[in-house]
């Protein structure tokens, strides 16, 4: 009886740590996405609906980061900033005549990304020793 109790002890740690692992490993990137309406069909669906709404996504690695340091949270941020600024500027590039200007881009690009930033930070702070 002892035995079958250390052995799912194991197991449970085993499992715990595991878990562990793939809940740390997510917890290291935030997808910024940047979007764009453009005033031209860029294409149809199969049912014949036009569309007008592009976006470029860029990942933003947070796995070289303390999260919980002011610094970390810091340098995040400004990843996350300059990745939408990328972003935004490249969806110019590739469709110039579009009506959104650059700052809207970014600022909509960002807003989402924050989202994410901030589960992260709060997640982080929650850590022991965060």
């Amino acid at each position: 009886m002892m035995r079958i109790l250390i052995r799912g002890a194991i197991g449970l740690l085993a499992a715990t740590a595991i878990g562990t692992v793939v809940v740390a490993d997510d917890m290291g990137e935030v997808t910024v996405q940047a979007s764009r309406v453009v005033s031209k069909t860029v294409g149809r669906t199969a049912s014949g609906i036009p569309i007008v709404d592009v976006s470029l996504s860029y990942g933003v690695s947070a796995k070289d980061l303390d999260l919980a340091s002011h610094a970390g949270a810091m340098e995040l941020q400004k990843r996350v900033a300059d990745a939408a600024r990328a972003a935004c500027k490249e969806l110019i590039r590739q469709y110039p005549d579009s009506p959104q200007n650059d700052a809207d881009c970014e600022k909509n690009a960002t807003a989402k990304a924050m989202v994410r930033v901030n589960e992260m930070l709060a997640a982080a702070a929650k850590k022991p020793g965060g």
